[in-house]
């Protein structure tokens, strides 16, 4: 049988609790944030993460250019513009493409809220006046945890990513 270059001979798993969790990610910009990275693919534009949401954060008003799934796993968080429909543990949220809203942990949660998320294409973020900040994609997420991982000295990365795109013939 031939062999291709999508052949293995183990299985790409991860276990969350043999990882390291990067705390406060994403800071300056959003403090608060803790981060694992299980599967990126810039080429298709998908992000798998694990996210720690400290008490009392607020992420910019953000437009989603794809699918979202979102699992709470522990903790509450809930969208500003829908304060009456709070995720709690054993939530699981579908967010379709083209959604628009303000993630927002509440500033009394007495834990982290921990959740895992299957992000397809970009979050696109405003400010409070609808002004564009800027966009966040699975390219971005990589290059966040590269550089947290060189400033702060720390073992690269370990996550899942598939091979890039490449001619068939050289």
């Amino acid at each position: 049988m031939p062999i291709s270059v999508y052949s293995h001979h183990e299985l790409l798993t991860l276990n969350t609790k043999e990882l390291p969790i990067y705390e406060d990610a994403m800071a300056p910009y959003f403090p608060g944030v803790d981060l694992q990275p299980l599967y990126l693919d810039p080429s298709l534009g998908v992000w798998v993460l694990r996210v720690i949401f400290h008490p009392g954060v607020t992420l910019p008003c953000h437009y989603h250019t794809g699918t979202v799934h979102l699992f709470t796993m522990s903790g509450k968080w809930n969208y500003v513009e829908y304060p009456d429909q709070p995720q709690t543990a054993g939530s699981y949220l579908f967010e379709p493409g083209g959604s628009i809203h303000t993630f927002m942990t509440p500033a009394d949660n007495t834990e982290p809220t921990d959740t895992f998320m299957v992000v397809y294409g970009a979050n696109v973020n405003f400010d409070a006046q609808g002004n564009y900040l800027g966009m966040m994609d699975a390219n971005d997420i990589m290059l966040a945890i590269e550089n947290l991982v060189q400033a702060r000295g720390l073992e690269p990365a370990k996550y899942i990513r598939p091979l890039p795109a490449a001619y068939t013939t050289k």
